[in-house]
């Protein structure tokens, strides 16, 4: 194989990834960082403990991007969840698979993976640069030849892989500017959107629950005929409207909806055990039981203390009516409060607050069969400033090293 000069721009999960393989396969490989260290972003994931993968099956994973999943079938031919999982056991790091399949270093600790990526890099022979800011890409009859940074400092090479991040968490360096330098070069970017971002609700009392997590719940997001309806899980309450791993993980969608003008109400199913009858007996129950007991201290065996107040007030009655004096209809109000307490989505939190980006460049300029633009020769995209993204609980980290892995493998052949 002819040694090629392979220039990696990002020093993210992709970026790194993509420097790793390209130097596997024996390239020259240069990694050009604007921050002054490696994996700024990548030490913040999953509240500092980096929820690297997921464990469910492909078919079922490619199902959890908003879009565009089946985009990333070739991505995950190369380097799916097993074996990234083998790469960082064999690399010395031990991994732990919990609940909904979710993978966390046994260190509990982001740094663990940026510490295996890091010797991974050293141990391939990838040169590394950071605190450089990239101001152009040098193109010649179509064809990448090198990348022009900041203080007039210029990199020739053979093959160019951008892997730069979207523009949420902008403090980490992700703020943009080489979806800019593409766009420049002919490629189309699909607008940029939160994704796994809080809703912000038109009802103000979610302010007054902030920081209360609603477990065990189901929500339903409604809009005209649709619906999206979610996993049994935890919803947070926020000074805007809800977050918690249950409403990020539609709230692309939810998002998609509201750009297009779309009016949308978010139903949270706090009994999703339970059905409405089977909601009604276990009332009448309590009623029977306690007749003289106040219908506030009745719901304090349903609903957590700081909702109970609020949730009685909104069924229109005073907290210390008897249990003996709450009519049928009253009745019916706190079955349909609990099965379905509605608040009005009006927007989403800033980018700014976002997990991922949503949107990016379109994967019409993208081969999936190699991550190489269809606009110019030599030139590579991988991780989250193409336009896709998933769900919470490790999907996106996997599609940033699967896409990464392929553009340096495609790079370096």
């Amino acid at each position: 194989m002819t040694v090629k000069k392979v220039v990696v721009v990002g020093g993210g999960p992709a970026g790194m990834m993509a420097a790793i393989r390209a130097g596997q396969l024996g390239q020259d490989v240069t990694l050009v960082e604007k921050n002054a260290s490696l994996g700024k972003k990548l030490l913040l994931s999953g509240k500092g403990r980096c929820n690297l993968t997921n464990m469910c099956e492909r078919d079922e994973f490619m199902r959890r991007f908003s879009k565009n999943g089946l985009f990333l079938r070739d991505a995950f031919k190369h380097l799916f969840n097993t074996e990234l999982f083998d790469f960082f056991e064999d690399n010395g790091l031990p991994l732990r698979v919990e609940r909904q399949k979710r993978v966390f270093p046994a260190t509990d600790r982001s740094s663990s993976i940026l510490d295996i990526l890091k010797s991974q890099l050293h141990k391939n022979g990838v040169k590394v640069l950071c605190g450089k800011k990239v101001s152009g890409i040098l193109i010649k009859d179509k064809s990448v030849r090198g990348l022009e940074m900041s203080g007039s400092d210029t990199v020739f090479c053979d093959r160019l892989i951008v892997a730069t991040g979207g523009v949420s968490y902008s403090f980490t360096g992700s703020t943009g500017e080489m979806l800019d330098i593409a766009k420049q070069l002919g490629h189309r970017i699909v607008p940029l959107r939160p994704g796994l971002v809080g809703l912000r609700t038109r009802e103000h009392y979610p302010s007054s629950l902030r920081g209360l997590t609603l477990e065990n719940i189901k929500i339903t997001f409604k809009s005209q005929e649709r619906k999206l309806i979610s996993d049994v899980g935890e919803l947070l309450f926020t000074e805007e409207g809800i977050s918690g791993p249950i409403v990020l993980s539609l709230s692309s969608r939810v998002a998609d909806w509201i750009c297009k003008g779309a009016k949308v109400s978010a139903h949270i199913d706090i009994k999703p055990a339970l059905s409405e009858d089977q909601m009604d007996s276990r009332l009448l129950r309590e009623f029977r039981l306690s007749p003289s007991k106040s219908i506030g201290n009745i719901m304090k065996s349903l609903l957590p203390q700081r909702m109970i107040r609020l949730s009685v007030q909104i069924c229109g009655m005073p907290y210390a009516k008897k249990a003996n004096q709450v009519s049928q209809n009253e009745r019916r109000k706190i079955i349909e409060l609990l099965k379905g307490f509605r608040l009005d989505i009006i927007g989403t939190e800033d980018i700014e607050k976002a997990m991922v980006t949503s949107g990016g460049v379109s994967l019409s300029d993208i081969d999936p069969r190699t991550m190489q633009s269809r606009i110019v020769k030599g030139l590579f995209f991988a991780g989250e400033m193409i336009d896709v993204d998933g769900d919470t609980g490790g999907f996106n980290l996997q599609a940033a090293f699967s896409t990464g892995y392929l553009a340096g493998d495609s790079a370096a052949r």
